[in-house]
C-alpha cells in the first residue's frame, strides 16, 4: 500500500499521526506510519531532547515535525510587547473574575503558592522568540523529513530554511483558498482538514473539502486529508477523494502509549461524536474540543467574550492546572474531534495502524467486487 507522498518520505503507509506524545510518535513511525510530533509546547532545549528520543526509538525511520505558528496573534513581531509579562498585563480583570467565579462555582482551589507561576504553553505565544530556533533544532535531525505548521501558512524563513536542507513543508488547510495561499508561497503538502477535525479548523465538512483542494491545487501537490478519519473505510473515502494519505490526531489520544492523564482519558472515552464543540474558549481561536462546563460557561450572557490568542490560552491554561489538579471531570475538556464516538478503549498503536490498512484493503477489494458485478 503506497502513495507518491509515501514513496517520496520513505514510509509504508500513507498514515500521519499528530501526537504530543514522543511514545506515539516512535509507535506509529515503527508501525510503518508517519508520526508526527506536536512542538507547540516544547522550546528549543526540550525539543532537542524530545527529538533525540524519537531518533533513538525508530531507528533512523522518517517522521515529521508540526508546530502553531499562527499568521495573526497579539503580541505579533516580537520585542517587549509579545513577552509573557505584557501579554499577562493585557487580560482585563473583568474575565479573570469569571474564570475565578467559574471555577469556584465547581469548587475548584486554587494552586498551592509553590505550584503558582510556572511556564505557560499557549499558541501564539513566543513564536517569534522560539520560531526560529526551534525550526534549526528539526534540522539538525535527519530523521526528519517534514516540518508542518497547524495555523495557516507558515513564516517565510520556515519555508526557506526547509528547503535549504531538502525537508518537506506542510500547512493545515480549511478552505480551498487558503490552500491556494500556501501552495503560492511553497508549502509542500497541503492537509486538509474539515470542520469534524480536533483542534483548529475551519466549518467546512471533509468530504466537501478535499476535492476541492485537490482540484484547487493541482496534481503536482500532495494533499492529505484530515478530519473525522480513523480507520480503513474513512482512509479508502479520502484517497478516493483524491487525497494521497491521512492526517490522524485525535484517534492517538487514547492508545497504551499516550500520555493522556487520566481525567482526560475518562472523559474522551465516554464521549460520543456529538460531545464536540468548535469554541473560541481554548486558544482564542475557533478549535474543536469536549463538549463542558467551560466551553459552555463562554457562551453564555453573562460571558465577557473570548479574548483573542494567545490571551485566551493563558486564561484558559492558568485554570486547567487548577481543574487537573482537582480532577473536576465537569470542566476538564481536550482537542479532539468527532472520530471521540469510535475512541472507546485503550489499543497499543500498532494495533491501530495494521487494523486501518487491513479494512481500507478489505474496503478496496469490495468495492472492486461490487464494480465488478455492476
Amino acid at each position: 500500500m503506497s502513495t507518491p507522498i509515501a514513496e517520496r518520505l520513505g514510509v509504508e503507509f500513507p498514515i500521519f499521526a499528530f501526537s504530543h506524545c514522543r511514545d506515539v510518535v516512535a509507535a506509529v513511525t515503527n508501525a510503518g506510519g508517519f508520526g508526527v510530533l506536536g512542538a507547540l509546547a516544547f522550546g528549543p532545549e526540550r525539543l532537542e531532547i524530545e527529538l533525540n528520543w524519537i531518533d533513538e526509538h525508530v531507528g533512523g525511520k522518517p517522521y515529521g515535525v508540526d508546530f502553531a505558528m499562527p499568521v495573526n496573534y497579539v503580541g505579533k513581531g516580537g520585542g517587549e510587547d509579545s513577552s509573557f509579562e505584557a501579554l499577562d498585563a493585557m487580560i482585563p480583570q473583568e474575565h479573570r473574575d469569571f474564570v475565578d467565579g467559574l471555577l469556584d462555582k465547581y469548587g475548584v482551589p486554587e494552586l498551592p503558592e509553590n505550584l503558582r507561576g510556572g511556564p505557560v504553553a499557549a499558541a501564539g505565544l513566543n513564536v517569534d522568540a522560539m520560531g526560529p530556533s526551534q525550526v534549526e533544532v528539526c534540522l539538525a535531525h535527519p530523521n526528519v523529513k517534514m516540518i508542518v505548521n497547524a495555523l495557516g501558512p507558515p513564516p517565510m524563513y520556515v519555508i526557506e530554511r526547509a528547503h535549504e536542507a531538502g525537508i518537506l513543508v506542510g500547512g493545515l488547510a480549511g478552505s480551498k483558498v487558503h490552500a491556494e495561499r500556501q501552495v503560492a508561497i511553497g508549502v509542500d503538502v497541503i492537509v486538509a482538514q474539515g470542520t469534524e477535525a480536533g483542534g483548529h479548523c475551519g466549518e467546512i465538512s471533509t468530504m466537501v473539502l478535499i476535492p476541492e483542494v485537490v482540484d484547487a491545487v493541482g496534481p503536482d501537490v500532495p494533499v492529505l486529508a484530515a478530519g473525522g478519519i480513523a480507520t480503513g473505510r474513512q482512509m479508502a473515502a479520502a484517497l478516493a477523494l483524491g487525497a494521497q494519505g491521512v492526517w490522524t490526531g485525535s484517534m492517538w489520544l487514547t492508545v497504551t502509549e499516550a500520555d493522556t492523564s487520566p481525567v482526560v482519558l475518562e472523559n474522551l472515552l465516554a464521549a460520543t461524536s456529538r460531545d464536540t464543540v468548535r469554541s473560541k474558549s481554548m486558544t482564542g481561536k475557533p478549535a474543536r474540543q469536549l463538549r463542558t462546563a467551560w466551553t459552555e460557561a463562554w457562551e453564555a450572557e453573562d460571558s465577557p467574550g473570548t479574548l483573542p490568542m494567545p490571551l485566551q490560552g493563558i486564561l484558559h491554561q492558568e485554570a486547567g492546572q487548577r481543574t487537573q489538579r482537582a480532577g473536576t471531570r465537569e470542566l476538564i475538556g481536550f482537542p479532539v474531534g468527532q472520530i471521540v464516538g469510535r475512541m472507546n478503549k485503550v489499543r497499543p498503536s500498532r494495533d491501530l495502524v495494521l487494523e486501518m490498512v487491513e479494512e481500507w484493503i478489505e474496503t478496496t477489494e469490495r468495492l472492486s467486487r461490487m464494480l465488478g458485478e455492476s
